[in-house]
């Protein structure tokens, strides 16, 4: 069989089906090639941040992120109530803020009020959502928009010829203008198309499970430090983390059993159980690597495929899920024809500081995690630091990812961040109004002048006339399909209103 199509996206992961519902919803033919038979159960992220949340609630999936998180903290409250706890939580302790290097925070210590958290709307609130839930969601609206997903298929070579990519798929040939590698960490497209992938080999062996056990009732729940290692029991029946610091494992791919997952966890508790059965299990590293350049030709990566580290923090989905929807409306210009010159150039410019960013946030807290008298005696040093209001604070703002920004040059306050998700006088919040993938410029004044400036772009961004639900300066904002204020103003100037517009939707058709 021998095709094409305008895009292929390798991998049907979370990122993977975000690019691809990101492509196809504004008309892209995407098809989606995925190596395993079915959707992989195996234990990952527990948690999304809120760039990830916003993202997906800009595309009308907040009810189901809602869904998702009411049935985590429910799921929580039984692993309460098992592990001996009952009644709610002492005040302030409803709110886990996180963790850095398995030291916990909680929100009686977090300063909420800080500018850093306003304007994030409702989806700052449902983030209690595992990376299942996550692919799940991402897989039936993939399904509702038409992308087809061919599972049990493996790339085995492509070929870039400059003007388009051709996919060796075993007896069969795909043809494409553009090709995405979304196939993880031992991603064959980042091998195949030669993207170089330098960073630091692993040190620590970190397992994962859902199990049935018995031994651990008494085990504090949360994340704990021992003089072996780290580990973290719940926050659900049966799940549990262990990381040892000896170094890697000899055999990654070697099945996990329930006697390696016993040992690991006498060895890190102290405490020894009886695994009668391992619902979900992975191993992983701490490697650290990441692409110098996320593009090469016609071939693109995101998610794993560009960057590994270890998944202290969650940060691995959400990082990849910033890589899809940073991506995916640039690539859909670009096959539609209207994009700038050096749009994609963009995405690696963007992301790639981000996920640097990532490498070295994970790095620190393996370093945190070492059982040497030095770095206990570290650990102690941040351990008091997060137990300060400022403290928790700025880890929770770089944690949350409310502080992660693009440097699109000098200008408005709000240039380059995430733009607010203002509640309007009708009682929507913006976020609600990107269901077509399309940028939004919101007008809060009805200006004239800006909706006639406005109006040659009008089949690539949206103008939304509406009056804020509370007073506030700003006056105008262009929101990108990723949520990214490209221009604002808080009075009638529209100055950098159409070079920003050429800037990221192009010349007017």
């Amino acid at each position: 069989m021998n095709e094409t199509h305008e895009v292929v996206v390798v991998g049907a992961g979370p990122v993977g089906l975000m690019l691809a519902c990101e492509l196809r919803l504004t008309g892209v033919d995407v098809l989606v090639l995925e190596r395993l038979t079915e959707m992989d159960m195996t234990v990952k992220a527990g948690a999304i941040n809120v760039p990830t949340a916003r993202a997906l609630a800009r595309r009308g999936l907040l009810p189901a992120l809602r869904v998702q998180h009411d049935a985590m903290i429910d799921r929580f409250a039984v692993f309460r109530k098992d592990s001996g706890e009952s009644g709610p939580l002492p005040a302030g302790k409803a709110f886990v803020g996180g963790h850095f290097a398995g030291l916990q925070f909680f929100g009686d210590v977090i300063d909420l009020d800080d500018p850093a958290f306003a304007d994030q709307g409702p989806a700052a609130s449902a983030w209690f959502v595992p990376q299942q839930g996550i692919e799940a969601m991402l897989a039936a609206r993939a399904a509702e928009l038409g992308v087809p997903v061919r599972r049990g298929t493996t790339v085995t070579g492509l070929s870039d010829d400059g003007i388009g990519v051709t996919v060796d798929c075993g007896d069969y040939q795909i043809r494409t203008e553009w090709l995405v590698g979304c196939d993880g960490g031992r991603s064959i497209v980042r091998k195949l198309a030669g993207f170089e992938f330098p960073g630091l080999d692993p040190e620590i062996t970190g397992r994962q499970a859902v199990v049935e056990m018995t031994g651990a009732e008494h085990v504090p729940g949360g994340w704990r430090s021992t003089p072996t290692g780290i580990y973290v029991n719940g926050p659900t029946p049966g799940r549990f983390l262990t990381v040892e610091l000896d170094g890697p494992p000899a055999d990654r791919d070697a099945p996990i059993t329930a006697a390696e997952l016993e040992g690991s966890y006498e060895r890190v508790t102290g405490v020894k159980v009886r695994i009668s059965k391992v619902l979900s299990a992975t191993r992983f590293t701490d490697n650290t690597r990441q692409a110098p350049e996320y593009r090469r030709g016609r071939v693109l990566l995101a998610g794993d495929a560009a960057h590994v580290h270890s998944p202290f923090g969650g940060q691995g989905l959400n990082l990849g899920i910033g890589d899809a929807v940073n991506l995916g409306w640039k690539l859909a210009a670009a096959v539609r024809g209207w994009a700038p010159a050096d749009l994609l150039d963009t995405y690696t410019t963007e992301r790639h500081p981000i996920g640097a960013w990532v490498l070295e946030w994970t790095r620190a807290q393996v370093a945190l995690m070492r059982t040497d008298p030095r770095s206990r005696a570290l650990r102690e040093v941040m351990a008091s630091l997060l137990r300060t209001r400022d403290g928790a604070t700025e880890i929770f703002k770089k944690i949350s990812g409310v502080l992660h920004r693009y440097d699109l040059g000098a200008g408005h306050p709000l240039l380059g961040g995430l733009a607010p998700d203002i509640e309007l006088a009708d009682g929507t919040f913006v976020s609600e109004h990107f269901g077509d993938g399309r940028a939004v410029l919101l007008d809060l004044t009805d200006s004239p002048a800006l909706h006639a400036a406005a109006a040659p772009w009008a089949d690539r961004v949206q103008l939304l006339t509406a009056k804020s639900a509370e007073p506030r300066e700003l006056s105008a904002i262009l929101i990108r399909p990723d949520g990214i204020a490209a221009w604002a103003a808080d009075g009638p100037s529209l100055d950098g209103l159409e070079s920003a517009l050429t800037r990221w939707f192009g010349t007017p058709a």
